[in-house]
């Protein structure tokens, strides 16, 4: 054995501890110890029965993950459970925490599982575009049926300790030490005389051909375009009709084939990339400041999600309105917000009633704010607007407080130069709905304090938020690389594509939204709100989605208005083509003497793509971005990019940074004022390099 595996025989029961911080991952010397512990306990005539237990605060977390895209060395996980589940004495194991992947793979092969309350239990082998490679695929639905594996395994889940025991996942729940209550159940075995009971040597889960089919049409929908989900259905749906030792192979099979995609090497690049944002040279070591209360001033759509994001994390909030009737207004949306949570099993009603008698206030004066750790403003998109806010804010909150801007565009700087304490202002721009979405982008000015930088990131952890540093310009990271690619697709459309058709292909290429849509979703006003702030300092070689503005102005807003792109009908699910838009942007191609010509579904990605990643270029190199890695953490988390790409720098370097400039040079054969190639993107082609190489 090895120090990472203990034995030790305790009332004739065989305790294997399994003490590998800080999560118990089946690294080469946890697996060469397990290995040696059964070995152990069949040749140790004392132990009558086995029990399997992770030290610490969890189980067992699976796969380690220093070890991704290395060969593995032997011993392999699926023969040591194969050795557990044929042990002729019977083997228990409890699970404290969580057992998730391998782990809960290990539990499978175990005869008896026990889990204790609070425990998670977890799957989530597709979430990395692999399968369950050690049997998960094949006993699961031994043991649960296959609607219930079907519930688990596609979705990359965990489950409670609850609900497991609920489908048979667990045969028994506890609470308390897990040792104890484990030693208690193989005590209790050994004195019945409990048998090995071989998950293994079950019979085949009975097949429902309406389960697979329903698991099919959902996953192929919401994660369009990826693999690892509907493999995954394959392996259950082959463990009703194979033994076990052939389902095995089968499910290896599948597992092999999903490491050969580059899904995969995706989705490892996008979780491990998420770990790294926080990893900044400005604020290591340095302390961020104590964050408890915190204040919103405006309490609209997105003010009112800001704090419910802070309520269900634990922060005592106030929020500012101009008056009464806007501030019982934001309450109600604040409380629907948190009806929401507790349908969701997010909160219990009990939660929620203390955070809205507690924690949560509104208020019409900011003098409301002068206890509050941070405010957030949150009010209309102008800068004038904002000073305003600002002002109020330097007068009324205490020495120390930080002063946030969630502003989606504007000049973090200006805003910050016109307070008295400059170094305590940063932009937190929250996406929408903000209790939903992950992303935040943390803007720091130039006079912004490291502390406060520094509290940004830790606030970002309490509210569950995954962080990215940007530097100021207009539009930040996401919405500046956002302008680029919209304007390649406005492009294509003034040239001949539809605008439904540009959506199609880009929903084709796995985003849940194409660009015309998510016009519709934000209001085609915020599209209009921009033009105008721009077209003072407009090239006029630019081109301008006219048709867009003609949607405006005959009030065609989106979805708010049932009408923008899209006719959206009262009860019907997603928008209709509008016919009378194509014939608005027709209007703009004759007025302009363009003669449309066919796009295929390809070069429309091809186009949308480049765009992005050659203004993504630009702001790497700016700085406005500090690592390519960034900027795929923003898209991945902020606008719905595919996760199975990786991002669009990885999807860049997937495809070619060579290919990529060379289809940006062709491009700008016809419009080289849009397609100029970003000097880092041509640099790092011209050295056959990629964007990785900046990552550190």
């Amino acid at each position: 054995m090895t120090d990472k595996v203990r034995y030790e025989l305790t009332d004739g029961v065989a305790v294997i501890t399994i003490d590998n911080p800080p999560v118990n991952a089946l690294g080469h010397a946890v697996r060469v110890g397990l290995s040696d512990a059964i070995a152990r306990f069949e040749a140790d005539d004392d132990a009558k029965a086995a029990l399997i237990l992770g030290a610490g605060k969890l189980f067992l977390g699976g796969a380690d993950i220093s070890e991704f895209g290395k060969p593995t060395k032997d011993p392999w996980l699926p023969e040591i459970i194969g050795r557990m589940e044929s042990s002729p004495k019977p083997v228990v194991c409890a699970i404290q925490g969580a057992a998730l992947g391998g782990g809960l793979e290990v539990a499978l092969g175990c005869h008896y599982r026990l889990a204790i309350k609070g425990a998670k239990l977890g799957l989530p082998e597709v979430n990395l575009g692999i399968i369950p490679g050690a049997g998960g695929t094949q006993r699961m639905p031994r043991v649960t049926g296959v609607k219930a594996a079907l519930e688990v395994i596609p979705a990359g889940g965990t489950m409670s300790a609850e609900r497991a025991v609920e489908i048979g996942l667990a045969d028994r729940l506890a609470e308390g030490d897990p040792r104890e209550a484990g030693l208690t159940y193989a005590k209790e075995l050994i004195e019945t005389g409990a048998a090995p009971r071989p998950v293994g040597k079950l019979a085949c889960p009975q097949h429902d051909a309406q389960a697979f089919e329903e698991a099919r049409a959902l996953w192929s929908k919401k994660n369009r375009g990826e693999v690892s989900r509907l493999a995954s259905i394959d392996a259950v749906e082959a463990a009703t009709r194979l033994e076990i030792e052939s389902g095995l192979a089968e499910e290896r099979r599948i597992f092999n084939e999903m490491m050969e995609t580059p899904q995969r090497a995706g989705l490892i690049h996008a979780f491990f990339i998420e770990r790294k944002t926080a990893k900044l040279p400005e604020i290591e070591g340095v302390a961020p400041r104590e964050v408890s209360k915190i204040g919103v001033i405006g309490g609209g759509t997105m003010g009112a999600g800001i704090a419910t994001a802070a309520l269900t994390r634990g922060l005592d909030v106030t929020l500012v309105e101009r008056d009464d009737a806007s501030a019982e207004k934001a309450a109600a949306t604040i409380a629907k917000n948190l009806d929401g949570a507790v349908k969701r099993g997010k909160l219990s009603a009990g939660q929620r009633d203390a955070i809205l008698n507690d924690a949560f206030r509104t208020a019409t004066d900011y003098d409301a704010l002068s206890g509050t750790d941070l405010a957030i403003e949150a009010v209309f998109e102008d800068m004038e607007v904002k000073k305003q806010v600002f002002a109020e804010l330097d007068r009324v909150m205490k020495p120390g407080a930080v002063l946030a801007t969630n502003t989606s565009y504007l000049d973090v700087n200006e805003i910050a130069r016109s307070t008295s304490r400059p170094s305590d202002v940063i932009g937190l721009h929250f996406f929408g709905p903000a209790h939903v979405m992950k992303l935040l982008e943390v803007v720091v000015a130039d006079d912004t304090a490291n502390d406060v930088t520094a509290t940004a990131f830790a606030l970002a952890k309490t509210m569950g938020k995954t962080a990215v540093r940007a530097g100021v310009c207009d539009g930040f990271i996401g919405n500046r690389i956002l302008s680029a690619y919209r304007a390649a697709a406005d492009r294509m459309v003034l040239a001949g594509a539809s605008p439904y058709q540009v959506d199609r292909a880009v929903k084709a290429f796995g985003w849940p939204m194409g660009p015309y849509e998510m016009g519709d979703l934000a209001g085609l006003d915020i599209g209009y709100a921009t033009r105008q702030r721009k077209a003072a300092t407009r090239d006029p070689r630019d081109i301008g989605p006219t048709w867009a503005d003609e949607l405006y102005h005959l009030g065609r807003l989106g979805q708010k208005t049932g009408r923008g792109y899209y006719i959206y009908k009262e009860g019907q699910r997603g928008g209709q083509e509008d016919p009378e838009v194509e014939g608005l942007v027709a209007k703009t191609r004759d007025e302009q003497g363009i003669t449309p010509r066919d796009f295929s579904d390809e070069e429309i990605q091809r186009r949308y793509m480049a765009a992005m990643v050659n203004e993504a270029a630009r702001v790497v190199e700016e700085g406005i971005a500090q690592r390519p890695l960034d900027v795929d953490v923003t898209f991945l988390y902020g606008y719905g990019f595919p996760r199975w790409r990786g991002g669009p720098m990885h999807w860049a370097d997937t495809v070619g940074l060579t290919e990529l400039l060379a289809d940006i040079e062709r491009y700008a054969e016809e419009d080289a004022f849009f397609w100029q190639p970003a000097p880092l993107l041509w640099r790092l082609a011209s050295d056959n390099k990629k964007f990785a190489s900046l990552n550190g």
